[in-house]
Formats: C-alpha cells, structure tokens, sequence
C-alpha cells in the first residue's frame, strides 16, 4: 500500500486550513485517512503548524511520501534534519547522542533566529505604517493650514477693501489736522 502525507481541506470558503494526514495515496483529498498528524494553518502570519514530530518521523521512516507542501512543512519542523541524523547515526558517523546535541543546536538556532527575523520584520512594519501615517497626517495638516491662511488673508483683503474707502476721507482730515498741531 501506498501511503502519502498529505493535506485534508477544512474550514469555509476563501479560510482554509489543513489537516496533515496519512493516507492512501488512492484515498479522496479529503476521504478516508490513516492517521492524522497535525494540522497546519496558513490564514495566520506566520503560519500555524502544529505537528506531531514523532509521529511525522516515524511515517517519514518508513517510507510515506510528502507532497510537495507537506515537504516544505517538515522540512521547516525539522523532521528531515532529524531523518539525515538517524541516517548518519545508522552508517556509524556518529552515535545517537552526537546526533541528538546537533539536532538541538540547529534547531534552536534556526528557531531563534526565524523568531528574531519576524520580530524585526514586524517592528520595523510598525514603524514604517507609523511613519507613513504621520507624513500622511503633516500633509493634510499642511494642506488645511493653507488652506485656512488662503480663507483668512481673502478675508482680510475683503475688510480692507471695505474699510478703505470709508477710512480715506477720515484718514486725509487727520493729516491735516496732524501738521496744524505740530
């Protein structure tokens, strides 16, 4: 029998998310399975994946093929790190605990810094949305301070213009009434 890993379909349209099931590579997408092993999100960011690794390793083992998604999915969790270690622990490289001291060191590496990329991603995405916005909003402030100065200089130039011809006449008797007093 032919056992693939696989992902199963749930949740409504246009919101998938996965099961990653064993199951006969006849079987339907979303029919019967062998096991299941873990379910993978992809509406989240990052991903969620939530896997059985022991259980993933073993099927890994003995022979179930991944598709390709899948594949990427293990590969990402390690499972095919842990396989090439057991391959090398099987030819005599190295023993078990030699292999299990690389496994741990790779995979808190990677993990750290995968968790420090994506903090520094979101960070600096925080940071360049909150730079945008206070542009955005130094503009628009700038616009209606314009816009505010334009209205009030025309309505100063429409009082003058009101004011001045009724302060001509009144402005010519203080001039002359300004020398005689001096």
């Amino acid at each position: 029998m032919a056992t693939r890993i696989r992902l199963q379909r749930h949740g409504r349209k246009n919101y998938a998310f996965y099961s990653i099931v064993i199951a006969n590579a006849q079987a339907p997408r979303d029919g019967r399975f062998i096991e299941k092993i873990g379910t993978y999100n992809p509406n989240t960011n990052p991903a969620t994946i939530d896997l059985n690794f022991e259980r993933a390793l073993y099927w890994v083992l003995v022979g179930a093929q991944p598709t390709d998604t899948v594949r990427n999915i293990l590969s990402k969790e390690g499972v095919y790190m842990k396989k090439h270690l057991l391959g090398g622990v099987k030819k005599g490289a190295f023993d078990e605990a030699a292999a299990e001291t690389k496994f741990e060191a790779w995979w808190k590496k990677e993990k750290e810094v995968k968790a420090q990329k994506v903090a520094d991603k979101e960070a600096a995405d925080k940071a360049a949305e909150k730079k945008a916005r206070l542009d955005a909003e130094k503009k628009a402030n700038e616009a209606l301070a314009a816009k505010i100065a334009e209205k009030k200089a025309a309505a100063l130039a429409a009082q003058a213009a009101e004011e001045a011809p009724a302060e001509a006449p009144a402005e010519g008797a203080e001039a002359t009434e300004a020398p005689a007093e001096a």
